[in-house]
């Protein structure tokens, strides 16, 4: 398993953005995948954006076209850049590597009021 720490979150206004950083305990280079997830209050954990040991990128239909996920590799850190910010963005966001078990931070706020 592997630490994960999160950091970023925030209070902002609609529109405004944020940047979310992701810092793991050990080398993520051969990683397969590292990804964000969101979990809103009364909602289930969803997935927000994976990026691949290749580059390839994955999105929520919901983020697509305003948030982007980058991965420094010589940093063993993760990075989510949220543009555009909505108030149904409002949600604890979690970094998560598919180690076994699964590993994940233990979340950052983000709040966006309207």
């Amino acid at each position: 398993q592997m630490q994960l720490v999160e950091s970023g979150g925030g209070l902002v206004q609609a529109g405004e953005s944020l940047r979310l950083s992701c810092v793991a305990s050990g080398n993520i280079f051969s990683l397969y995948l590292m990804g964000w997830y969101r979990q809103a209050p009364g909602k289930q954990r969803e997935m927000v954006a994976h990026i691949l040991r290749d580059g390839d990128t994955q999105y929520a239909d919901s983020v697509k076209g305003r948030f982007t996920i980058s991965r420094d590799n010589g940093k063993n850190t993760i990075y989510l850049q949220m543009t555009s910010l909505k108030p149904e963005d409002t949600a604890v966001y979690y970094c998560y590597v598919p180690t076994a078990p699964p590993s994940w931070g233990q979340g950052t706020q983000v709040t966006v009021s309207s």
